[in-house]
């Protein structure tokens, strides 16, 4: 099975698949348009609670970061004046200066990651969606910014007019990820927000027409209508897609089954299920049901 990822709903999905599937048949694409460089070195937030969850050592209160992580560096920063964007870890923090050090020594991301993943015992496979450098962009009143600054720096409280992708036009999947493309049957587009976090994997030359060929199930990450975090409501409207799971289906395209939340307003084609996961057991049960839909589809 190959998975798409953003970091925060699909790595929940992901706590419940990694017990339920063996190994070798859990492959990860993860989107790589929120990374950012934070004082020197960079940081890739979806990318990181993908294999922070992977290898079992996540933060799953915050869903970012590491369990138990300290600050101390972040905090001795801002003492010394220098404001970061995002909070950082000490551990979190020594896996971006690992990964950057390798980027510096001409290492690719997709070889960086694979680096990191079996430095931390990581067994399923997780590629980035692409070695180019790409970028979430969101306009805002105050100018266009970093998806990053526009979420974090102002907690998301300015009006969105418009998203683009900086880099998309001349970016390329990663060599991973079309030999994934190429090998797997079953692609599974997981709960993350279909503008920041799906949209940017899905805008990649030749990614769309390659889905056409294979067996498609997408997890919607709305329940009950309302994205259950994140700023996904007011970046689907500013796409023209209203904040439904119609605006969701919308922007996924074709889709072989349509997964929703059972209390979901949906009309067409779909298949309801309990799909809030608050706890470990809630990622199991839902794991189990997608895994037993594609066996029997």
């Amino acid at each position: 099975m190959l998975v798409l990822s953003g970091g925060t709903g699909t790595p929940k999905l992901l706590l419940g698949l990694k017990e339920l599937l063996p190994e070798a048949e859990l492959n990860v694409i993860v989107n790589t348009a929120e990374d950012i460089w934070i004082s020197g070195n960079l940081v890739s937030p979806d990318l990181d609670t993908v294999l922070y969850t992977l290898a079992g050592v996540a933060d799953q209160e915050k869903w970012w970061g590491l369990a138990d992580d300290t600050f101390h560096t972040h905090s001795f920063l801002e003492k010394l004046g220098k404001k970061e964007l995002l909070q950082l870890g000490d551990k979190d923090r020594a896996l971006h200066i690992y990964r950057s050090e390798l980027l510096r020594g001409g290492a690719s991301l997709s070889r960086a990651t694979e680096k990191l993943a079996g430095a931390l015992g990581i067994a399923q496979r997780v590629v980035p969606m692409s070695d180019d450098s790409i970028s979430t962009l969101v306009s805002t009143p105050q100018g266009e910014m970093h998806f990053q600054e526009f979420w974090v720096g102002h907690k998301g409280r300015m009006e969105i007019l418009s998203v683009r992708y900086r880099g998309i036009e001349d970016a390329r999947p990663s060599e991973g990820f079309l030999e994934l493309l190429e090998r797997e049957e079953t692609v599974l587009l997981g709960p993350s927000n279909p503008v920041t976090s799906l949209g940017p994997i899905l805008a990649l030359r030749g990614v769309r027409e390659r889905l056409l060929q294979k067996k498609v199930v997408a997890v919607s990450p709305l329940v009950g209508d309302k994205p259950v975090s994140g700023p996904a409501a007011q970046l689907m409207r500013a796409v023209g897609v209203p904040a439904s799971d119609e605006g969701v289906a919308s922007l996924l395209g074709n889709v072989d089954l349509f997964v929703v939340d059972s209390h979901s307003s949906y009309r067409e084609e779909c298949l309801r299920l309990d799909t809030l996961m608050r706890c470990k057991d809630d990622s199991l049960r839902l794991a189990g049901s997608i895994i037993e839909l594609i066996s029997c589809s």
